[in-house]
């Protein structure tokens, strides 16, 4: 779809407007990424960015090396539902939320923590009241009648469909990406929709983006698409993966949109977490992760994991069946006080952050080992096949750590792999390390 010249026109741009000072901590390699979700209407009704900076000393101590705020620019107000996925300005903010000389303070007390930061970034669509439809209308999808539309077959109606086909508003695009990573200092983005969005402009967008001199950058793509690794992500999601865990603890909601019609007996069957493991890693390059997760802005307005996953006891041990499968783990800002109810992203919900320390705690154990056990991140996984019972070897160089989760509400004993029978609660886990 773009020319090679037009990919080297826009590297070259950024090279000619690109920071050189280096930053003085490390962007973690994906497989050594624990990462936390920011919504910001969890935080505070206004001034967001202020109370999150008030925040980073737990959030870095639960374990997490990379923060990723949700959308905090300026919201549409045409049409609008108040969704922070509707940008009327990319390089403009959100003033619910605070200025911009707020965020980048935000940004700077992470990377003092060691903490890298990620933009949310929604390239599929604008609102519709963004300056570009007024002045750049081709810059957008039209119907016959040449009018514009929103993202066909979402219901998404308070958006704009953008038009990749055009050169110049995929420069564009690039150009405003580039603004937080050379003005604010962002280290990557977690791009939005990414399925939506042409495999062209991906590797365009990632090319000239990582061309920024002094910036090594984390790319995280909202989908599950194989090309996007190919065009230049490190990550994408593992949707698949979190379907399955919920048909494995027997909660599966059919609105996940997961066709699970290839994974055999994945209504009861913990073991088939294996077969869709190794599914979703077929063809991911070395390096690489798909992100996993039990809950996240998406999940979270519709339940929160303590109901998903049968109370405080079964979502601790759907987390660990999910983060030490694989690397590339995700808390979203709320779970690790075990919110009990749903978290609508479009409006403040405020959270009291003193809650339930006892689960901070747990989240913070199990983090703890996640990152100092490489075996969790990047091991061979040996499986040991039950019905109810997640358990694995996971073993890399001398490092070797043992899981075993039941997915069931029922006591289960099980012969142990590693000599003698094993009894664990109703959603109880077992993680032993060597």
């Amino acid at each position: 779809m773009k020319s090679k010249l037009t990919i080297l026109a826009a590297a070259l741009a950024l090279l000619c407007a690109g920071c050189t000072n280096k930053p003085t901590y490390e962007v973690p390699a994906p497989q050594d990424v624990a990462m936390y979700q920011v919504n910001p209407r969890v935080f505070a009704p206004k001034d967001s960015f202020l109370a999150v900076a008030e925040q980073l000393d737990s959030i870095k101590n639960l374990g997490i090396n990379v923060v990723w705020f949700m959308p905090i620019y300026e919201i549409g107000q045409e049409k609008s539902v108040n969704s922070p996925y509707c940008i009327k300005n990319y390089t403009g903010v959100n003033p619910e939320f605070g200025t911009v000389e707020d965020f980048k303070y935000v940004v700077s007390e992470c990377h003092k923590r060691g903490m890298s930061v990620i933009l949310d970034w929604v390239a599929n669509h604008t609102s519709w009241d963004n300056a570009w439809l007024a002045e750049h209308k081709d810059w957008y999808t039209q119907d016959e009648e040449g009018n514009v539309i929103s993202p066909e077959g979402t219901g998404w109606l308070d958006v704009a469909d953008l038009n990749f086909d055009n050169p110049e508003m995929c420069l564009a695009m690039i150009d405003a990406m580039t603004f937080w990573v050379v003005e604010v200092g962002v280290d990557g983005f977690r791009c939005d929709a990414a399925d939506f969005v042409p495999f062209e402009f991906w590797q365009q967008c990632v090319y000239a983006l990582r061309a920024i001199p002094g910036h090594k950058l984390l790319m995280l793509a909202e989908g599950s698409r194989k090309d996007h690794f190919e065009a230049g992500f490190e990550m994408n999601y593992a949707w698949n993966y979190m379907a399955t865990l919920r048909r494995v603890f027997r909660n599966y909601t059919e609105s996940t949109g997961v066709d699970m019609s290839q994974y055999v007996n994945a209504s009861s069957d913990a073991s088939t977490l294996f077969d869709v493991d190794a599914s979703e890693y077929d063809g991911v390059p070395e390096g690489c992760v798909k992100l996993r997760f039990t809950t996240n802005h998406d999940e979270a307005v519709k339940d929160s994991p303590i109901v998903d996953f049968h109370g405080e006891r079964g979502s601790m041990a759907a987390f660990v069946a999910t983060i030490f499968m694989r690397g590339g783990a995700l808390v979203y800002g709320s779970q690790e006080v075990g919110y009990p109810d749903k978290i609508d992203f479009f409006h403040y919900v405020p959270v009291d952050w003193t809650s339930n320390v006892a689960i901070r705690e747990e989240y913070k154990h199990l983090l703890s080992i996640y990152n100092t056990h490489p075996a969790v991140r990047k091991g061979e996984i040996v499986p040991y096949r039950d019905e109810n019972v997640l358990m694995f070897d996971r073993k890399y160089e001398d490092d070797e750590v043992f899981v075993a989760v039941n997915t069931c509400e029922d006591e289960i004993t099980i012969e142990n792999p590693h000599g003698g029978s094993l009894t664990l609660a109703p959603y109880e886990y077992l993680i032993e390390t060597k």
